[in-house]
């Protein structure tokens, strides 16, 4: 039941947010949809593609589909709303990564993956959608770009909730600790402009001249210990 109530949470967020750049490009309110749609549920239907699970659950029920829907209506009509609530917008965003990478991470442990896959779909299952829904508007995803810290959240999250669903602890509980360690993971990171490691310019250089500067360091210290002797 939890599980559920968490994944439509999941959706409306992802939906909202996929609507609001739907909105920003200019598109009409099918196109609108679409790309919430697309954000919402995109990410969900890679991982029952994933899980051999067919046809993917999104399609068979009208609650998911009507969730989205709401969502991007909401948006369309009070875009200007959403807009100056930038910081809340991220807020959200980061929910649903965090929730998604945990929801997805359990599901795939239902169906008997092992831990390192059932860790991955979550993964998938959080950003595939973001992903999904750039390539559609044209923009580099979000995932890859510099200065978004996303991945390392849903890994943690996704990650926690694996190992604890396989303990004492019990599925909700492993539900809960997932998704508020990613969550809290993926604001610290937007809070504190975090980002991953960067290729360095040229290691091997950089070693060199690192060790030529202490090599000689060392012979001008042996130098004035000569003198002063």
């Amino acid at each position: 039941m939890l599980l559920t109530v968490l994944n439509f949470a999941g959706v409306a967020v992802f939906a909202a947010s996929g609507a609001l750049i739907g909105v920003r490009k200019r598109l009409d309110i099918f196109g609108v949809w679409t790309v919430a749609a697309l954000t919402g549920l995109g990410g969900g239907v890679v991982r029952d593609v994933l899980l051999g699970e067919s046809p993917p659950t999104a399609f068979e029920s009208w609650e998911s589909l009507t969730v989205v829907a709401v969502a991007a209506l909401t948006v369309f009509i009070f875009h200007p709303q959403f807009a100056a609530f930038r910081r809340a917008v991220l807020v959200l965003d980061a929910f649903g990564v965090a929730l998604f990478s945990a929801s997805g991470a359990l599901m795939a442990v239902h169906v008997g993956t092992s831990a390192v896959a059932a860790t991955l779909i979550g993964i998938t299952t959080a950003l595939g959608g973001g992903v999904l829904r750039d390539i559609l508007v044209n923009e580099v995803p979000l995932l890859i770009q510099g200065g978004n810290l996303q991945a390392i959240p849903a890994l943690s999250g996704a990650g926690v909730t694996v190992l604890l669903s396989e303990s004492s602890v019990g599925e909700d509980w492993a539900l809960v600790a997932g998704t508020v360690l990613a969550f809290g993971f993926r604001v610290v990171a937007v809070w504190r402009n975090l980002n991953a490691p960067y290729a360095p310019d040229n290691v091997v250089n950089s070693l060199a001249m690192s060790l030529r500067r202490r090599w000689q360091n060392r012979d001008r210290g042996s130098r004035l210990r000569l003198r002063r002797r």
